[in-house]
């Protein structure tokens, strides 16, 4: 942890000097990109500053209390109690600030929400689960967008994309990647059987426009007539946009305005945070030493959470937890998953580190 936390405050120190920079100056794009980073990671940085403060005061006191003169010795002895004190405190708020990783700051991140095994009602439940997550983020008063839609004949989603904007989104939306699967009565069965059915969610954090440098040459562009659920046309003009990134293979289809300009910019974000994504799922795969938490692996193929609806039960499988509230969770209240999944990684994160002395 020590190690991102200094990566932090080095990347923190570089954007200082980048935004007295004439050439970031000149760049009205590029200069707002570099202070909003500089801005995510302030709060962080300073925090971290002070700790490296706390912990050299410490050890200067420490070979003070080791020293000849008594008085210096009293001196040392009175003072480490207090300064230990509050080295607890902002570790510990290092931890909290830190707890998702280094991306856990991020301000903005993108939601895919995807149908899967389970016809109609698995578009059904990920219309649902898109409601959830959009009542969670108005109640943290959280910027949300619609990037891109698949709608279905009866109203469900076969996938839809999301970009959402606020402090903490990132580390709070990042437990939902996974497949989440939904166990209930569908409206259309007659009699009356439980069904199955999945959805698979990703959570990415966006980059900013600086950290994945995207020229034209290394994707292919696509421009197609827009359609509707069923292949209904809906749009005489061609202005759906879709981007194949060629060394990662990665696609993105967006066709939700009817400006082909804000379809390609929507689009990019898209591929820019799926890009990211892939480079941070390399990053820790290469560092074979990093201990890995159970409950922020990634994998989007894992089975994270289950909905039985007759049962009015939410089960997530990484950390065993079963909540009997799950009207109250499907209208938006997503809070007391998150904080278990948040309390696991600290203790996780603590038990890791050990003893600060």
């Amino acid at each position: 942890m020590r190690d991102l936390l200094q990566e932090k405050l080095h990347r923190f120190e570089e954007l200082e000097q980048k935004l007295v920079d004439p050439e970031v100056l000149s760049n009205p794009a590029r200069m707002a990109a570099v202070a909003r980073e500089h801005g995510s990671l302030a709060k962080l940085a300073t925090k971290y500053r002070r700790f490296r403060k706390l912990n050299a005061q410490i050890a200067e006191a420490m070979e003070m209390a080791k020293g000849a003169d008594p008085e210096m010795r009293e001196l040392a002895e009175d003072e480490l109690p207090e300064l230990k004190s509050q080295r607890e405190v902002y570790w510990n708020e290092l931890l909290d600030m830190t707890i998702g990783g280094e991306d856990a700051n991020r301000s903005r991140c993108i939601l895919e929400i995807r149908a899967g095994t389970g016809g109609d009602e698995a578009a059904l439940f990920a219309r649902d689960l898109y409601e959830m997550y959009k009542r969670y983020a108005e109640d943290r008063r959280w910027k949300v967008e619609v990037l891109g839609a698949s709608p279905t004949e009866l109203g469900g989603f076969k996938e839809i994309t999301l970009g959402l904007e606020g402090e903490g989104v990132y580390r709070q939306l990042q437990y939902e990647s996974g497949g989440h699967r939904v166990q209930r009565v569908p409206e259309t069965e007659a009699q009356g059987r439980i069904h199955t059915s999945a959805a698979t969610v990703a959570a990415m954090a966006e980059p900013e426009d600086i950290e994945i440098e995207l020229k034209p040459d290394d994707y292919r562009e696509d421009i197609f007539h827009a359609s509707g659920p069923g292949g209904q046309h809906v749009n005489k003009t061609a202005s759906a946009i879709r981007l194949t990134h060629l060394e990662s293979g990665i696609v993105v289809s967006i066709q939700d305005e009817k400006s082909q300009h804000k379809n390609r910019a929507k689009a990019l974000r898209v591929l820019k945070s799926r890009l990211y994504d892939l480079r941070q799922e390399e990053e820790h795969r290469k560092r074979s030493d990093e201990r890995k938490s159970k409950i922020g692996s990634g994998d989007r193929s894992q089975r994270i959470r289950t909905y039985n609806f007759p049962q009015n039960r939410v089960t997530d499988h990484r950390i065993n937890l079963t909540l009997y509230k799950l009207d109250s969770i499907m209208a938006g209240n997503l809070q007391p998953v998150t904080e278990a999944l948040m309390e696991y990684e600290r203790q996780e994160r603590r038990a890791a580190f050990g003893n600060l002395d």
